[in-house]
């Protein structure tokens, strides 16, 4: 009987302690609960008044013009500025409003690690706005250099454009690393060596097989600035009309039928345009 006693005791005495515990602790819950309700309101408010102002700003057409740049090539990933700063805020709200409820809970861990995620976010959407920014700039340098090539009818303007855009994006890559606090010490440093070799190959590839393509380049952009298609000329004794001109030949047509001129033969030699 002494023991069912005690037991009976021990029971009381552990719902006593509960029940005290839950009433001690139901004001600070209740508590909690409002401040996420009213930080939810509160931020659904911010989050329609910030839609109204950017939409005010036409941001939508910076967005639209980032789109057009094809930063992440032809895929159907879009990149939304309103979204992106929308939900930057309202993940920034929720946070906040989350400390002051873990607060008043008395959650200490809780409320300090978000508290250090608070802090690390500013790094991480500048860290992220770099990124874009560099993509948006390699993507235009891309842009420029297809139509460098194009302007002077080169082929192989998709693939270096392609190169130089994936270099940028990878030198940029790390500098948004390194902004968020990551250590890209390893990376940068076996990225300087294998990146260092390419260019070195590229750069001495390029200079001892490109000078005679070079000439051609810019013999082809004297000849098309002074001579046009249909001009009859007499090149050292042959004449005829202007039908073509490439970046390494000129095409005339003569009494004898088409002949074509290499573009070097055609720079060194006298041209006389006939009236």
């Amino acid at each position: 009987m002494e023991t069912i006693t005690t037991w009976k005791d021990l029971t009381i005495n552990s719902l006593n302690e509960m029940g005290l515990s839950i009433m001690k602790a139901l004001p600070n819950i209740l508590g909690a609960i409002i401040i996420l309700i009213v930080g939810w309101l509160i931020t659904r408010l911010i989050v329609f008044v910030l839609k109204r102002v950017l939409r005010f700003m036409k941001v939508d057409k910076l967005t639209e013009l980032i789109n057009e740049k094809n930063i992440f090539g032809k895929s159907d990933l879009k990149f939304n500025i309103t979204t992106v700063i929308v939900g930057f805020v309202k993940w920034i709200m929720f946070l906040v409003f989350l400390i002051v409820a873990a607060d008043i809970m008395d959650w200490k861990i809780v409320s300090e690690e978000i508290g250090n995620l608070l802090r690390y976010l500013p790094k991480l959407f500048s860290a992220i706005a770099l990124f874009m920014v560099g993509l948006y700039i390699a993507s235009f340098v891309r842009t420029a250099i297809k139509g460098l090539f194009d302007s002077f009818d080169l082929n192989g303007g998709k693939i270096i454009s392609n190169l130089v855009f994936y270099i940028i994006a990878i030198i940029i890559t790390i500098t948004a690393l390194n902004q968020a606090g990551i250590d890209t010490e390893i990376i940068t440093n076996n990225l300087t060596i294998i990146l260092g070799a390419f260019l070195a190959a590229m750069a001495l590839a390029f200079g001892l097989g490109s000078r005679d393509i070079i000439g051609d380049i810019l013999r082809t952009f004297y000849i098309r600035k002074n001579y046009e298609i249909g001009d009859k000329v007499n090149i050292a004794g042959l004449e005829g009309t202007i039908v073509s001109i490439d970046n390494i030949c000129m095409t005339l047509s003569t009494a004898s039928g088409k002949t074509v001129l290499p573009i070097k033969y055609v720079a060194e030699n006298k041209i006389e345009i006939i009236e």
